[in-house]
């Protein structure tokens, strides 16, 4: 029986030149395939268009104004400086020592985790004037703080502690001891342009208290005066003193939402006959954390934005499946893995070099906007797109949309289907952000750490400081997470995905 031989199947060769038959080739033929099919420019041109008009609109509805003025620190923070002062002059290099005990709230309530006590040297009694002190807090020990925004803690813990603030020029040192005997040397300090005289002595104050309830309705919080109390056993200043004895002070400055300095109720001092100083007073040494974001507030049509991209970047990959091209393209380059490759870094690459034009003109529109809507100077930054967080800010959202579009090119690779995968990225990037407006305030700080929406914390353009107690509000424009911590979250996931994706091509079928 005679049988007739099977033909062997002749092996693909490219057409293309040998050096444009590799990856490089294999990147033209995605770009090509990007540009020729008019419905994806179109998505990346409406992206752009929309993200900035969402931004702008967004600006065009907030506005600041009617306020109290603000105070400006040394570096040119907003803060508040309002607190209880006994002090006296010191001319020249000195120290002042003291034990504090009882610090206590003094309306019994809850004691503020950050109410303080302690030594304080002031350049004067102006709100804001650069100032060193050295402190006990109930939750947070002993710590040196100063000109607003610097925090060191100590050694030691409790409300009890022998406390000295030293000068020196215009370094100032601070100890602390358990037994007024051994003392431990927290940090120094340089207060550039101090006077040869400045104000030196005891001081009290403490947040308000802050109440915060969340619903689906929405989100209230409630502020409340405090005042705090606490003892100084035997104050002694060494150095020379011009003044005749110790005076007490309300230094004034305005407080987030507690009382002007004219309503609230005036601190006061009671001096012991053993010369033990009680005193009892309210406000904040501290930056200011209750005014708005305006660099966060810039982006909001980021959000709308990352729709479109989750469809392009998902489509990319999943129209050639359902149109069965997915087999020719794998047929032209066999290996599956350059294929994926080659789609990511042409998506990377179209969607942040449409986006970072979109967001820089999104900041910029958007902050011409607010200025005039009352986000000026002092109370806000007047910031140029060069400026640190405004950079950091336009290149990370840039950055954002377009991991999200590589995260659904690799979901549309593990799903195949453009529903599917659309509707898997937005529940993961998008849906967070809504639920995080309505959850009890730790149950939404988990979700935008774990979830790919921890990525908009690159957006904010506030720092917020380990010593200042306040309410982190996703509303507001705050995370959890660093802004280059959160979108290392995001990257992560599209790190992911494509492995997954990439495992998956190499094991089945097209």
């Amino acid at each position: 029986m005679t049988t007739t031989p099977t033909p062997s199947r002749t092996p693909y060769r490219s057409a293309l030149h040998p050096t444009r038959a590799g990856f490089p080739g294999l990147l033209r033929a995605e770009w090509t395939k990007f540009r020729t099919v008019r419905a994806w420019p179109l998505v990346l041109a409406v992206a752009a268009a929309v993200t900035v008009v969402i931004s702008q609109l967004g600006a065009a509805g907030s506005s600041f104004g009617g306020g109290p003025e603000v105070t400006v620190g040394p570096d040119g923070t907003v803060v508040t400086d309002a607190f209880h002062f006994t002090h006296r002059p010191l001319t020249g290099d000195g120290s002042l020592t003291a034990r504090v005990t009882g610090l206590r709230s003094a309306d019994g309530r809850d004691i503020e985790p950050w109410a303080k006590a302690g030594l304080m040297v002031k350049r004067s009694l102006d709100p804001g004037a650069p100032y060193a002190a050295v402190m006990t807090t109930p939750e947070h020990g002993v710590r040196m703080q100063w000109n607003f925004t610097h925090d060191t803690a100590g050694d030691g813990g409790g409300t009890a502690a022998w406390l000295r603030l030293t000068r020196s020029g215009d370094r100032l040192t601070g100890y602390e001891s358990g037994d007024g005997r051994t003392w431990h040397r927290i940090t120094e300090v340089r207060l550039d342009g101090l006077p040869r005289t400045v104000q030196v002595g005891l001081f009290v104050a403490t947040p308000a208290h802050q109440v915060l309830r969340r619903s689906f309705g929405g989100t209230t919080e409630v502020f409340g005066g405090g005042s705090v109390t606490a003892a100084f056993d035997g104050p002694a200043l060494r150095g020379t003193s011009t003044g005749a004895g110790w005076t007490s002070t309300d230094v004034g400055g305005p407080v987030p939402n507690g009382p002007t300095p004219a309503d609230a109720e005036p601190g006061r001092t009671r001096v012991s006959a053993t010369g033990t100083h009680t005193l009892t007073g309210r406000g904040d040494v501290a930056p200011d954390e209750s005014l708005g974001d305006p660099v966060q507030m810039s982006f909001q049509g980021v959000f709308v934005g990352v729709l479109f991209m989750v469809a392009l970047g998902a489509l990319f990959v999943t129209s050639e499946y359902k149109r069965g091209l997915i087999r020719t393209t794998f047929t032209a380059t066999p290996s599956r893995t350059r294929v994926l490759a080659a789609k990511t870094l042409v998506v990377t690459a179209v969607t942040f070099a449409v986006s970072l034009p979109a967001t820089a003109l999104s900041f910029t529109l958007a902050q011409s906007r607010l200025r005039t809507n009352g986000y000026r100077p002092p109370a806000f930054p007047d910031l140029s797109l060069l400026d640190t967080p405004a950079l950091r800010a336009v290149v990370g959202s840039a950055a954002l949309l377009s991991l999200v579009a590589v995260l659904a090119l690799a979901v549309g690779v593990l799903l195949r289907t453009s529903a599917g995968a659309i509707a898997a990225v937005v529940v993961l990037v998008v849906l967070p952000q809504i639920l995080a407006f309505a959850l009890p305030l730790p149950a939404a700080h988990w979700l935008l750490r774990l979830t790919p929406a921890a990525a908009f914390a690159i957006q904010q353009g506030v720092t917020y400081y380990p010593q200042v107690e306040h309410n982190c509000l996703p509303e507001s424009g705050c995370y959890p997470m660093t802004p280059w911590g959160g979108l290392s979250v995001l990257a992560a996931y599209a790190g992911l995905a494509l492995l997954l994706a990439a495992w998956r091509l190499r094991g089945r079928d097209a």
